[in-house]
């Protein structure tokens, strides 16, 4: 048996207003906390227990998810009271763990929406002697990430920070935020500081010398650091293009959770979820959205690839594209909000105040 750690201390900044009162983790994704769809995944490929990285709004996991019996798992729960990086998050669970020193553990970003073959890494990991093993994936600009390039046997040689030159591009792969260490690794971590294995770990081992191998696995794969990405990764869910074996119901266009009230005439597509006791009412079109539990679509209102959050109130009329709205807050009739737009918790806008705006 594999045992695992999952990191989920992060503040999800990016995500706001979504993340105000919600751990990043936490925020539904084709229906259920997007955490649950890593919890099942992480079963399906064999792993039993589970160690829970917290810190930001660390008290919400446990209520949820207990012990963990429900998904099959034996879940812990571990919070970091100062932040410790991603190196130091890993280390502060590392006596919650049953692995002797030279078994291996896996580590996952609670962030990263993947079809990895988890399987495959850890038999990659095993069969190679490493002592961490990194999904690597292929990305056309990879830019915005640290590079990861390996030789023939598919060994790290480097971790390069952002490429700011074409010359600085030497691999289009990259850290895909899933590991295997071995426990011995992780009790080498240092105690009592922040640690980023990224910036500090990897790059220390490597020039150690270490073995360090890195599985490129090139299926899906979606950082959900963003709104919109955290709309898109719901929407590939619900219409089976991203794997989990947690989505309530059938793969398709849309998915209706318990409770929600949708008219006849009302149009429902590319991926839209529509959370328990939500209500889209006549005329209404939301396409490729995430509309969270609780909340209302008025008639003839138009939603394309936007969230909307618990308990919001959608006017009529009102054109919502690329927009996300925070936990009860109510947009009026005919108002339109685009590129970007985000409306806080509990805000109110009047009826035609806004025709088009971003960032808010």
């Amino acid at each position: 048996m594999t045992e695992a750690i999952l990191l989920v201390g992060g503040k999800g900044t990016r995500l706001r207003p979504l993340t105000v009162h919600t751990p990043k983790p936490m925020v539904p994704a084709a229906g259920v906390p997007f955490l649950t769809h890593q919890l099942a995944r992480a079963r399906a490929a064999g792993v039993e227990h589970i160690v829970l990285a917290t810190s930001y709004l660390a008290e919400v996991f446990e209520p949820y998810f207990g012990d963990g019996s429900a998904l099959g798992l034996h879940l812990e729960y571990v919070t970091e009271v100062e932040p410790l990086g991603t190196g130091g998050a890993i280390r502060n669970v590392a006596h919650r763990l049953y692995s002797a020193p030279d078994e291996p553990v896996l580590i996952f970003n609670g962030d990263i929406l993947t079809g990895l073959d988890i399987e495959a890494l850890v038999d990659t990991h095993r069969t190679t002697g490493a002592d961490v093993s990194l999904h690597l994936t292929r990305v056309a600009d990879p830019r915005a990430f640290g590079l990861v390039p390996t030789d023939g046997t598919g060994r790290v040689q480097a971790f390069l920070e952002k490429p700011q030159t074409p010359e600085e591009i030497v691999t289009d792969q990259i850290n895909a935020g899933a590991y295997v260490f071995n426990r011995s690794v992780i009790d080498e971590i240092p105690t009592g500081r922040p640690v980023s294995v990224e910036r500090e770990t990897f790059p220390g081992l490597l020039a150690a010398g270490a073995h360090l191998q890195g599985m490129v696995d090139s299926t899906y794969w979606l950082d959900l650091g963003t709104p919109q990405a955290f709309v898109r990764g719901s929407a590939d869910l619900v219409m089976g293009r991203a794997p989990s074996p947690a989505v309530p119901g059938r793969c398709g266009d849309r998915l209706v959770l318990d409770g929600a009230e949708v008219a006849p005439d009302a149009k429902l597509t590319g991926g839209t979820v529509i959370g328990a006791d939500a209500r889209v009412a006549p005329g209404a079109r939301v396409d490729g959205s995430a509309v969270l539990d609780g909340a209302v679509i008025e008639a003839g209102a138009v939603v394309r690839d936007s969230l909307v959050g618990a308990g919001a109130r959608i006017g009529a009329r009102t054109v919502l594209d690329g927009a996300v709205i925070g936990d009860r807050a109510e947009i009026g009739p005919d108002n339109e909000l685009r590129a970007g737009a985000r409306i806080w918790c509990g805000a109110r806008i009047p009826q035609g105040a806004i025709r088009f705006s971003s960032d808010q």
